[in-house]
């Protein structure tokens, strides 16, 4: 006897191209065309996932760097002061303190 795959296969499909919604053209009707728009989708998401992370670092120098410019600094300049003084802060916490609360930033500054 034949086994038919008529419900499993149809709530397979129906969950790949309920995913791929707002595709565009036939990648959000056509099975086999949405399946691998959904696979690639899915590795581009986690490739940017990863690229974010390099984007907010840059982000944070830059920050920093106009910070310390304010204190008559640069950008290396500052961060080696900081590792010399022993002062262990990553670079996102000083960013925010720079950005949210410049006196803080300030007195870091002051303190080596």
């Amino acid at each position: 006897m034949r086994v038919s795959t008529g419900k499993v296969r149809r709530r397979a499909h129906k969950k790949i191209l309920s995913a791929t919604k707002g595709y565009r053209m036939t990648k959000n009707r056509l099975y086999k065309v949405a399946h691998e728009a959904y696979m690639h989708a899915g590795q581009y998401s986690y490739n940017d996932r990863k690229k974010r992370l390099g984007q907010l670092k840059n982000l944070w120098i830059k920050r920093l760097n106009a910070a310390a410019q304010a204190h008559g600094l640069r950008y290396s300049e500052f961060m080696d002061k900081l590792k010399k003084a022993n002062i262990v802060i990553n670079r996102k916490i000083l960013a925010d303190l720079a950005v949210d609360s410049p006196e803080v930033f300030s007195q870091i500054v002051k303190s080596f």
